[in-house]
């Protein structure tokens, strides 16, 4: 009883980067973060309803673009990722958790691959990749986004007047042209003129977004000659600029630091969700899925539920018997989805 009651998880050492966060001198929102926030509410006649906002994060430089739609729907999922495609481009990648409309909208895609229609929503070569259930680190990236869109919206518009549905998404855009404008590194003190790196400067070409036009030479292809060669040379500036100031401090751990035990097929273990200590689901490891770098991070785990997949931070190890495979009361029908492959045509 007393090993069942101090029974903690042990988080594995902190993993470097993905490729996607470090992915410089490609298009912005090649790599997508995707969630929903909400529910807001809007005035439509004399009726309230509810309106939700679908968040693209580009995971390489924290851009966000934001979509306003009418229902948690796997249609409207689809409709959302169709309007961000047309304006963003095809991303390689959406990383998103495991909801219901983002789970709806993958078998859709998938389904379109396999018929050859995939790009009548985005392209054949798009993945998506889910997070493990409960793994809210794990989507820190676009979590945090979330939070800085909010306060956003609210620093735009503070009143308890209700907005209109028009209303409503010139506020998210404002507030995503807020949190496009912000300063991702420090301001550099070698040259006065000179401004802090943001998300903007890879969408607009500047921070506010208003940018000199280029003089015009009298010869036509050398004002070709001249033009590309002036935008080319500014983003290379910029993504140089991002190399030296910005991807040293996306390196850095802030917390799990030292080697964990690492978790094995057969253990007994707490899977942690909210609630009391008494309340927790006991069950037993099944399979583990390694990471990149050889490190357990998730886990199959059968419980008198089904199989459940739990990452390592929700997991506490009952060190209390020998491994005997199946064991005890844990069993139960697999209604639970071990995971989910990214889509893909190759």
């Amino acid at each position: 009883m007393c090993k069942q009651l101090r029974a903690t998880p042990h988080v594995p050492r902190m993993a470097s980067l993905p490729p996607d966060r470090l992915a410089s001198f490609t298009r912005p929102f090649t790599y997508v973060g995707l969630d929903f926030f909400g529910p807001l509410v809007v005035k439509v006649g004399r009726s309230n309803v509810k309106r939700w906002v679908a968040l693209f994060t580009c995971l390489t430089i924290r851009a966000v673009h934001c979509e306003v739609v009418y229902s948690l729907s796997t249609d409207a999922c689809l409709k959302s990722i169709r309007r961000f495609v047309c304006r963003r481009g095809a991303p390689a990648e959406i990383h998103s958790d495991n909801g219901t409309n983002f789970c709806g909208a993958e078998r859709v895609l998938v389904r379109q691959i396999q018929q050859g229609l995939a790009a009548t929503v985005t392209s054949t070569t798009t993945k998506w990749l889910f997070i493990p259930p409960t793994a809210s680190h794990m989507g820190g990236a676009w979590e945090r986004m979330v939070r800085s869109v909010k306060q956003a919206m609210l620093g735009a518009y503070n009143s308890d007047r209700k907005l209109d549905d028009e209303s409503l998404n010139t506020l998210v855009i404002e507030a995503e042209a807020i949190v496009n404008s912000r300063p991702l590194t420090y301001l550099p003190l070698d040259a006065e003129e000179s401004e802090a790196l943001s998300p903007n400067h890879f969408l607009l070409g500047s921070s506010n977004g208003v940018q000199q036009p280029v003089a015009e030479p009298t010869d036509s292809s050398e004002a070709l000659k001249n033009s590309w060669s002036m935008i080319q040379h500014q983003l290379d500036c910029f993504w140089r600029r991002w190399i030296r100031e910005m991807l040293p401090t996306l390196t850095k751990r802030t917390k799990w630091f030292g080697e964990e035990r690492m978790i094995s097929n057969g253990d007994l273990v707490f899977i942690i969700d909210d609630g009391k200590r008494n309340d927790w689901t006991r069950g037993r490891v099944m399979e583990v899925i390694p990471g990149a770098d050889g490190r357990i991070r998730q886990a199959i785990v059968r419980t008198a539920r089904g199989l459940l997949r739990r990452p390592v931070s929700k997991l506490a190890i009952l060190d209390i018997g020998g491994k005997t495979g199946t064991g005890g009361q844990c069993y139960g029908g697999e209604d639970v989805p071990a995971g989910r492959p990214a889509f893909s045509s190759t």
